[in-house]
């Protein structure tokens, strides 16, 4: 039986900002209503509306200028609205994004991520695995892969959040450089571990991401498997034709 998945909250609190930028309501050069305002007018809590803020800045429709606030600048001249998991993963500041960092360990690296990052089979990675949240519920997990010889003399082995995120991390420590990012999407059931970290009943599938980032040379640098609940998210794609 086919049914339409419902939009995240934040996604359809930018949609519905997107529409009243194009009605008039939010008029280009002026500012759009404060978090705070925005919180109450809406009834959503302040994690959704700063997330659909920077979905609207992301695209085109507004901008933050320093000193004055968020503006609206109306109708990009190209909308594309792109789901880019793999650069959210990338730019994550665990001690400052809504979730909480499940776990830091060494494990077997899994077949699919030994075969990008050239390691072979048994071979030990670290895992650094997030759970993001949004309005309390578990709406997505990262867990992220990185070589041993890329670990030393990095803060990655540390429990703790990471301040600023994995890709500032390492660029800053091991002078390595990110240039290009590939997605691979797949649908399959979830681990029971990571069924209880999303709160998924039994049966319900996952879309995962497998998002490998590469430095110029196609070297990969870090690997992340985002999964997100098959029943709560959807990928959206909106392009130009030629």
């Amino acid at each position: 039986m086919a049914y339409e998945v419902e939009a995240p909250k934040y996604v359809r609190l930018a949609q519905t900002i997107q529409s009243r930028i194009e009605d008039g309501t939010y008029a280009p050069g002026t500012r759009v209503p404060s978090e705070n305002q925005l919180v109450q007018a809406f009834g959503m809590s302040r994690p959704t509306v700063v997330r659909a803020l920077e979905l609207l800045k992301r695209d085109g429709w507004l901008e933050s200028r320093q000193g004055y606030g968020t503006i609206v600048r109306g109708r990009p001249a190209l909308v594309e609205h792109k789901d880019r998991r793999g650069s959210e993963a990338l730019a994550r500041d665990e001690s400052q994004a809504f979730g909480r960092l499940v776990e830091v360990v060494h494990v077997p690296v899994p077949a699919r991520v030994a075969s990008v990052l050239g390691l072979p089979k048994r071979a030990k990675v670290l895992m650094r695995r997030f759970l993001a949240e949004e309005d309390g519920e578990p709406v997505e997990l990262v867990s992220s892969y990185f070589p041993a010889g890329l670990v030393e003399g990095t803060e990655l082995e540390s429990s703790a959040p990471l301040g600023g995120s994995t890709r500032a991390h390492l660029e800053a420590r091991k002078k390595v450089r990110f240039d290009h990012v590939t997605e691979r999407v797949s649908a399959r059931l979830p681990e029971r571990s990571e069924a209880e970290l999303l709160d998924l009943p039994d049966g319900v599938p996952v879309l995962s991401v497998l998002v490998v980032a590469y430095d110029a040379s196609g070297q990969a640098l870090q690997v992340s498997d985002v999964l997100l609940p098959a029943d709560r998210q959807e990928l959206e794609d909106t392009y130009r034709l030629n």
